[in-house]
């Protein structure tokens, strides 16, 4: 060891030198970075269409309409990034009916009420990806993401590492939404 390098010992017991970086360990989002996606068709496996059929709860659902619910995104870019989605398995936005496209309108204008009354965002990133090659994760089911954003809230881990640390847990976010959801 050089002179001034500290030796380390981690939780397993495994002994080096210092480096001076935290470990950000995120195994459980190893699903997602290596590519295993639902399935195209309706019904099960899609996960915006079982969603709807699960508790609020354990769905991370947010709010339900009659044409459309808003879910928590499981892999969410910030606290609070949610999903407006139609109950209907629907790839594009205009496959959707007048009054599915009516009330995906409001709830995304909810979403952002809720988002500002629950935690203050500086802005938001609104939008829809359509196919896969767009970038769409669940190209089969239409989905727009509500992504709150904070002066500063992007950094290198993103563009490094391939890692976002998230400062809140899914059940707080959720709770502090709910209760900041409007309610006519």
């Amino acid at each position: 060891m050089a002179q001034g390098e500290d030796r380390v010992e981690d939780a397993a017991g495994f002994v080096g030198v210092g480096d001076g970086f935290e470990r950000l360990w995120t195994p459980h989002r190893m699903v997602y970075v290596q590519g295993e996606r639902p399935p195209s068709d309706a019904g099960e496996g899609c996960p915006f269409c079982d969603a709807p059929g699960k508790g609020d709860a354990e769905g991370l659902i947010l709010h339900r309409g009659e044409h459309c619910y808003v879910v928590l995104n499981l892999f969410p870019y910030n606290p609070g990034h949610l999903l407006v989605c139609p109950y209907r398995h629907v790839p594009l936005y205009t496959e959707l009916d007048d009054a599915e496209t009516q009330e995906f309108t409001a709830l995304t204008k909810a979403a952002i009420a809720a988002l500002r009354q629950a935690s203050g965002p500086a802005g938001f990133n609104i939008g829809m990806n359509q196919g896969a090659v767009a970038g769409a994760g669940v190209a089969a089911h239409l989905h727009q993401h509500v992504v709150p954003r904070w002066e500063g809230d992007s950094n290198f881990l993103p563009v490094i590492a391939q890692t976002k640390a998230l400062p809140q847990l899914l059940e707080d976010v959720r709770t502090r939404l709910i209760a900041a959801w409007p309610t006519a």
